[in-house]
């Protein structure tokens, strides 16, 4: 009598397939949603909220400057600057920015030059916006993106500990109907829960420059974006992966601090963001990513395995290997959705009780095609070369 059939081998496969999937959904992807419950109503001794500047880079953002600019300007936070560094355009971005520093004194704007070629102008404007700012503490955003409330700057502020050099934010694309904002809203919710769940963990491994924020010496002890000047992008997901680690590296992640993004116009805008995100998260040190990856393949391998188990049972009539299969999805199922409705509560965002199977299966293979775009293109500029 053999050991070892296909009906014994598949539900054992699956039984280990899902408790890697156990162990980073309760040790991993729940770590956003116990932070942001253990530090709701906490502060630190240090309350001193020291001076700080806002720093965003703009191109072709007039209206998305005239819109949101004002809800970081009228922050309540006691002494801080708001440096606009634009990359000149068609708009009247111009205009727009000299009318609002009639209104608001703490507003400085400055633009990049148009002689500036063969560099990323987006580290460009940083570096511009970081030598021009007055205080240590540095805070970044992006034009697009609107504070959820005016104590996004008290709630980051609340971080700055004489150890810390470097806070993590949240930010999420706004709600709004449509399943294309369903599907980036998940997405982007997945993302932070990794990657602001491992930096609680006290393995930061990334950070987004739409909520950031870290002291104007640790950029200078970098040597700024020295190492990566070559790439276009980087300039928050690989700095942040060359700087951070566990005693430097904190999270702020309360309904107050959270920075809404605007939705894309058209979806490729957002195709390249990712796109964008695939050709530098390929460069990160550390063992993240591949933790990262080992959580998506785990999860293709639990369905495939899942749904051969219940083939192959319900064809040789094994009903009860059928049972423990809907068993382990049920029970998986159920361990995921308790977990992103409690995350998705606390941080004010969406429901995805019905879509989350779908997004859940989804979302690798979208980010695989986002990978491969990637490659393409890559092999493409050499064979121009």
């Amino acid at each position: 009598m053999e050991l070892f059939t296909i009906d014994t081998i598949l539900p054992a496969v699956s039984g280990v397939l899902f408790t890697a999937q156990a162990i980073y959904h309760l040790g991993l992807y729940s770590k956003l949603y116990t932070h942001s419950k253990e530090t709701a109503y906490t502060t630190d001794v240090k309350t001193e909220n020291p001076p700080l500047s806002v720093i965003i880079v703009a191109k072709d953002a007039a209206g998305e400057l005239q819109e949101n600019l004002p809800f970081i300007l009228e922050q309540d936070y006691p002494e801080f600057e708001v440096i606009v560094i634009y990359d000149r355009s068609a708009d009247d971005c111009d205009d727009t920015l000299k009318l609002l520093e009639d209104k608001y004194p703490h507003l400085y704007h400055t633009f990049i030059p148009e002689s500036a070629r063969y560099i990323s102008h987006k580290k460009l404007g940083i570096t511009m916006g970081i030598k021009a700012s007055r205080h240590e503490w540095l805070v970044f955003t992006e034009p697009n993106c609107r504070p959820q409330s005016n104590q996004w700057l008290k709630q980051m502020a609340r971080n700055f500990t004489p150890a810390t050099e470097i806070v993590l934010g949240y930010s999420n694309y706004e709600k709004v109907p449509g399943w294309l904002n369903k599907k980036i809203t998940f997405d982007t919710l997945l993302n932070s829960m990794r990657y602001l769940g491992m930096a609680v963990s006290g393995h930061p491994y990334m950070g987004t420059g739409r909520n950031l924020a870290y002291r104007k010496a640790l950029y200078y002890k970098q040597k700024g974006f020295a190492s990566h000047l070559n790439l276009q992008r980087g300039e928050d997901d690989l700095f942040i992966n060359e700087t951070a680690h566990a005693h430097n590296t904190r999270v702020e992640s309360s309904p107050e601090s959270l920075m809404r993004i605007a939705m894309p116009k058209y979806k490729r805008i957002w195709c390249e963001e990712k796109i964008s995100y695939a050709a530098t998260s390929r460069l990160f040190k550390g063992a993240a990513r591949h933790i990262m990856g080992l959580e998506t393949c785990s999860r293709l391998l639990f369905y495939a395995a899942i749904i051969a188990t219940m083939t192959v049972s319900i064809l040789s009539h094994q009903w009860i290997i059928l049972g423990i299969a809907v068993l382990l999805w049920a029970t998986r199922f159920m361990m995921q959705l308790i977990v992103f409705r409690k995350t998705a509560k606390v941080l004010g965002e969406r429901k995805f009780c019905a879509l989350l199977p779908v997004f859940d299966f989804l979302q690798p293979v979208w980010n695989g095609v986002f990978k491969l775009q990637r490659k393409f293109r890559r092999k493409n500029e050499f064979m121009r070369k």
